[in-house]
């Protein structure tokens, strides 16, 4: 781990933190980025003795994930691990058309992979190394009413990601999905209709309810640990009385 560069995207809050403080005590360098510059700025500053930069950046667009990885690439010379992470999720019944966060979906679940996909993937083909890591989901696996398109962007994500193997694996490229089940983080409260959020609400105080993020960080940190002869493809994490 001390020998890697990781960027880390939708790094400010919950398994992003998670995952970029776990990465931090094994001695790795790394990039983190989010659109929240005062979030950033204060994991770094509570990590004095890591080798950590950030940028703020929405995956949304291209040029501003660029910039993230053309940071990391002129800091420390090289990109080894890059973590798409961000995500939202306003979920809400087809019926309420609610075309704009559909839109919005779409463009940081799935273009937002794309986008850091695009980001590192020259620069893996050259080196002929690399692994990309993708936080997709258990609805990805499962659709469930008032979730249909958040459950369709994570789907698309299982797409991606297996056909990214496919093509870059003779190139030594890694790629790796988590999907994590119920995870207690604040992904929820991008949610727009207000009964699924207060049902969401509910769960989340519900004593038992729910993973950790650092449940999370610790399987993207043991793929990132894996040798280079291994892949991890896909692991699913739910909370052990997790239903679906």
């Amino acid at each position: 781990m001390k020998e890697k560069v990781i960027v880390v995207m939708g790094a400010s809050s919950g398994i992003g933190e998670a995952t970029v403080r776990k990465i931090a005590e094994k001695g790795a360098k790394l990039v983190i980025s989010a659109r929240r510059e005062e979030k950033l700025k204060a994991i770094k500053d509570s990590l004095p003795g890591a080798e950590i930069e950030y940028k703020v950046a929405d995956v949304a667009k291209f040029e501003e994930v660029k910039a993230v990885v053309d940071l990391a690439i002129s800091k420390f010379g090289k990109i080894d691990v890059i973590y798409n992470n961000a995500g939202t999720m306003p979920s809400s019944y087809l019926i309420d058309c609610k075309l704009q966060d559909w839109h919005d979906m779409l463009h940081v679940n799935v273009m937002g992979v794309l986008h850091g996909i695009a980001a590192v993937l020259p620069h893996f083909v050259k080196q002929k190394s690399g692994h990309i890591i993708t936080t997709d989901s258990v609805a990805g696996h499962y659709v469930y009413p008032g979730s249909v398109v958040y459950c369709a962007t994570k789907s698309a994500i299982r797409a991606i990601m297996e056909g990214l193997r496919q093509e870059q694996r003779e190139n030594n490229i890694k790629s790796s999905m988590v999907s994590p089940g119920a995870v207690r983080t604040d992904l929820y409260l991008t949610m727009k209709d207000e009964k699924l959020l207060e049902e969401q609400r509910k769960m989340q105080d519900t004593e038992g309810y729910g993973l950790n993020s650092e449940d999370i960080a610790e399987a993207v940190v043991y793929a990132i640990n894996t040798p280079q002869h291994v892949s991890v493809s896909e692991v699913i994490v739910r909370p052990t009385m997790q239903s679906l």
